[in-house]
């Protein structure tokens, strides 16, 4: 289900039943001259919308804009870097609202420099406002002291749970780190980068255009394909079955 389609009373059973709100969570920046801007975002879009198909979940609209950095390309490149301290505000609104409006199975799904899983600007970006949202919630609504009352007493058996607060908000890559050596390898607007897009939007790929990149992340762009970009979906969607539930 998409968000933006659902009615009020659409959301609310959703919220009852605890099914997955999703946040695609990715940006704007330059992939050389063969595959769009907004490669980051959509990759997730097409990975959710096949996920769709087969669970329950809700994708939320996606946050285009992000913590890009100008490491790739400076701005004249189409790059749009919005700052992690105005961002992590950002997100930490968006986050308040939606656990304060009752839901509490929220993913945070990111593509951008998630090499190996790692943790980088936006991701902890993210983390931070996701924390902050669940600390201050849980003071408001249970009082100072929430945590070491009685009423958590089984705090450590029901961890990683539903009951638990710390897991209302998920922060997780899209492709996670076993999926990223199952597929062959993961990198930025080269072969495998490009397969995604090959197979979820082929019409914001030219790999006619690869010729005309000169960077070293995009030389072996050529090399990509909708095949191994297929087979990298069901890796990734392998994980996700696991991961979001």
């Amino acid at each position: 289900m998409q968000m933006v389609d659902m009615f009020y009373e659409e959301l609310e059973n959703a919220k009852k039943r605890n099914v997955p709100f999703v946040i695609p969570i990715g940006t704007i920046e330059y992939h050389a001259r063969h595959a769009s801007c907004g490669t980051d975002t959509m990759v997730i879009n097409g990975i959710m919308r096949e996920l769709e198909k087969e669970k329950e979940i809700v994708v939320c609209p996606p946050i285009w804009y992000g913590v890009s950095s100008y490491a790739v390309a400076g701005p004249e490149s189409g790059t749009i870097h919005v700052d992690v301290d105005v961002y992590e505000d950002y997100i930490y609104c968006i986050l308040k609202s939606m656990v304060y409006g009752g839901m509490k199975n929220i993913y945070c799904v990111v593509h951008h420099q998630t090499e190996e899983a790692g943790l980088m600007p936006m991701t902890l970006a993210c983390h931070k406002a996701a924390k902050k949202v669940i600390m201050e919630y849980m003071e408001e609504s249970r009082g100072r002291g929430w945590w070491g009352s009685r009423d958590y007493a089984d705090y450590y058996k029901n961890m990683g749970t539903g009951e638990d607060a710390f897991s209302y908000i998920k922060v997780m890559p899209l492709i996670d780190r076993e999926a990223q050596h199952k597929c062959g390898g993961f990198d930025h607007a080269g072969k495998y980068e490009s397969s995604l897009m090959c197979a979820l939007y082929p019409r914001h790929v030219d790999l006619n255009r690869a010729k005309l990149n000169t960077e070293w992340f995009a030389e072996n762009a050529a090399e990509a394909s909708a095949e191994l970009g297929r087979y990298m979906v069901a890796c990734t969607l392998e994980a996700l079955r696991e991961s979001i539930v």
